[in-house]
């Protein structure tokens, strides 16, 4: 899993993402409202190209701010991305401070654009963890974005799916001891109001790129009945006709639900 960065506002000119054709061959009463994104491929595609590692990550982060336009334009309303994971500590100090870095100047540099196009910026993941001054700047864009009606882009960073669930039974654990909680209430229901995704509703769609075909952690909880869709597509290389066949591919499915 690769990591979000993001060097540039994207240029004032905002260019067409769809045609009408392009739109004609979805069905505007499937769309899905929540999709998840695993965007793997930015250190493949720089040394394909013969670049820095972190170039191939700043194109990522140019990657998702079109994405993010284009799945509004779509009509989701709900786009989670997997930004950075609880495994990627494990990096090379010089990387991480580097990636911690351009986290801050992505939310600087993307919050006037986010407001602009409707977006509502919001992180799930233990937090804390995160350097103070990234912090501070995902809070000033959180309560910028605040009013963004057309779609939220939530960033999960410091994010793993089983810390997720462990964070949630701890917090379960606490309203026990302080008898706001019985053993008699826990149910699925209650369970999934304990975790970092509580406010939105399950992804019904995953998208993961690169051609990795592992769930590397990533909302294991919330993903139970959502359909996976692979491509072996480099994230930096995602644009929109690929979204646009991803929905249509999620539209021409079934979901059973377990039936």
């Amino acid at each position: 899993m690769n990591t979000l960065i993001a060097p540039e506002v994207e240029s004032e000119e905002k260019e067409i993402l769809y045609t009408p054709d392009d739109l004609a061959l979805l069905d505007p009463s499937k769309i899905p409202s929540h999709v998840a994104i695993i965007m793997d491929g930015n250190r493949r595609w720089a040394k394909r190209q013969g670049l820095p590692t972190m170039m191939g990550h700043w194109k990522g982060a140019e990657t998702l701010t079109k994405i993010v336009r284009a799945a509004s334009e779509l009509g989701i309303k709900t786009l989670t991305v997997y930004s950075f994971s609880t495994e990627n500590w494990g990096r090379a100090k010089e990387e991480v401070d580097a990636l911690m870095h351009l986290f801050k100047v992505y939310l600087e540099k993307q919050r006037e654009p986010m407001l602009r196009e409707g977006v509502r910026l919001d992180a799930i993941g233990d937090l804390k963890r995160l350097p103070p001054f990234v912090l501070h700047e995902l809070e000033r864009s959180r309560s910028y974005t605040a009013q963004g009606k057309k779609i939220d882009l939530v960033l999960a960073m410091n994010y793993g799916g089983r810390d997720d669930i462990r964070r949630a039974f701890v917090a379960m654990m606490g309203d026990f001891e302080k008898g706001k909680l019985s053993r008699d209430q826990v149910s699925e229901q209650l369970i999934s109001q304990y975790l970092d995704t509580a406010k939105w509703p399950d992804p019904e769609l995953l998208i993961r790129t690169s051609g990795e075909r592992r769930q590397s952690n990533f909302l294991l909880w919330q993903l139970c009945y959502s359909e996976f869709y692979h491509t072996d597509v480099l994230w930096p290389d995602f644009d929109q006709h690929d979204l646009l066949q991803a929905v249509r591919e999620h539209q021409l499915r079934q979901r059973r639900l377990g039936g």
